[in-house]
């Protein structure tokens, strides 16, 4: 993370503690409580060894093999050849893509945001693909009927997003 790119900031509940797992699980290779648990505290977020198996086990995380060997924590169908942490970009454009292909009719950069346009009713299913993605620079979404508002650490990072967003949803 750059001096420039906000640091997100989590209320210290059980729910955005969930959410930080499934964030590091989602965006790491993982490969032992021991090690997720660093990585919370690193973030503010102390637990004990107890909880965070319980919390594990909540979001059914599963210990996965993947492509190079490597036994890691992963959420939800994750299978061993697309490990999100193992080839993050190409995960993430890939399901992105599936999604914006049809639903996205035009792309803008404006400042640090994003507005993407869809087909009325699309917007919040967008949104919703956007934010389970780990995307670089991507802090979050705002959806509304036809509209998703981008929020992103920086001005350049929105420009290269909204490229980015155009040239994936321009794939068939």
């Amino acid at each position: 993370m750059n001096d420039r790119t906000p640091a997100l900031q989590r209320p210290a509940s059980r729910t955005a503690r969930l959410s930080a797992i499934e964030q590091a699980l989602l965006t790491r290779i993982v490969t032992s409580q021991s090690q997720l648990s660093q990585i919370l505290a690193d973030q503010g977020i102390e637990v004990t060894q107890a909880t965070l198996s319980r919390d594990l086990d909540e979001i059914h995380a599963t210990k996965t093999r993947l492509a190079d060997g490597t036994v890691a924590y992963a959420v939800g169908k994750t299978g061993v050849e697309d490990h999100p942490a193992a080839n993050p970009d190409g995960k993430a454009e890939q399901q992105i893509g599936r999604v914006l292909s049809g639903l996205v009719t035009s792309v803008a950069a404006a400042r640090n945001l994003v507005v993407v346009h869809t087909p009325s009713g699309a917007a919040q299913y967008v949104a919703s693909v956007i934010d389970k993605q780990p995307v670089e620079g991507v802090l979050g979404t705002i959806a509304g009927d036809d509209t998703v508002m981008v929020i992103c650490a920086d001005d350049d990072t929105a420009g290269r997003r909204a490229q980015w967003l155009l040239d994936v949803a321009s794939k068939s």
